[in-house]
């Protein structure tokens, strides 16, 4: 199983839309996917439809009970993606760990005994604490998404410390697969500067999709479904489609599915 975090230490860069949806293209182009929601806010299990009241075992259950992966996974209504939902009892999981000795590596061990699907997504939270820590030490890889804005380029420059330090210290083979730049306005001169910003800096590291400012990317999440389903049509979801696509052309020939 290829495993991706989507991480990005700054809130409201487009982390959970993103997962939810390049989770919904690859599940519809034929991989196995599961999608581990691993943020307390739990705005990923919500957007897919997934009701609190549903979420009988969680990431939480995973990461302090090791609970195995297939006991956590619920269905969702997009056919072969599957998710592992998160509630509010993941906001005490950064204290808990602290004291657990092999607190960075428990959804690493759990993820690795895991089978059944081609390809897992985590959503990440908005910092970088022991969750996110968890999340990259359990990750082949990390897919940014950076909103088009000029204080993102500061947090990008911490996300790449971050992720050199873990390289040092547990997870050697952790690689960025790619940087997705988000909310994009045409309109606004900043966003191209940025953009260009980012390209000069990351080169072809930076995806060549760009994921527009939409309206019915945000609606979509009220409704409890990806914007893939609730309009398909939409610019926001062929900008997800056509990232879906780069994506699977970045993954290791070895590795991709028939």
């Amino acid at each position: 199983m290829i495993t991706i975090a989507i991480a990005n230490q700054k809130g409201g860069v487009g982390k959970t839309t993103t997962a939810i949806n390049i989770a919904t293209a690859m599940a519809a182009t034929g991989w196995k996917t599961l999608l581990v929601d691993l943020d307390p806010q739990g705005n990923a299990s919500t957007g897919m439809g997934i009701e609190a009241a549903n979420r009988e075992n969680s990431s939480y259950d995973v990461l302090i009970d090791e609970v195995p992966v297939a006991e956590c996974v619920s269905a969702t209504s997009i056919p072969g993606l599957d998710l592992v939902p998160a509630t509010v009892d993941l906001s005490g999981a950064e204290v808990e760990l602290v004291s657990v000795e092999d607190r960075t590596a428990r959804l690493r061990d759990a993820l690795a005994a895991h089978q059944g699907h081609d390809i897992c997504f985590i959503d990440c939270p908005p910092s970088l604490g022991l969750l996110t820590l968890n999340a990259l030490g359990a990750a082949d890889t990390l897919l940014v998404p950076l909103q088009c804005e000029f204080f993102a380029l500061e947090g990008l420059s911490q996300l790449l410390q971050t992720v050199e330090r873990v390289q040092q210290r547990f997870n050697p083979d952790l690689g960025i697969i790619g940087v997705a730049l988000t909310m994009f306005d045409r309109r606004n001169r900043l966003t191209d500067q940025v953009a260009d910003d980012v390209r000069d800096c990351l080169g072809n590291l930076v995806f060549e999709t760009v994921i527009p400012r939409n309206v019915r990317l945000s609606e979509a999440p009220s409704h409890g479904m990806p914007a893939l389903v609730y309009d398909h049509s939409c610019p926001g979801s062929r900008a997800y489609i056509a990232l879906a696509r780069e994506l699977i052309g970045r993954l290791p020939e070895q590795r991709k599915a028939a």
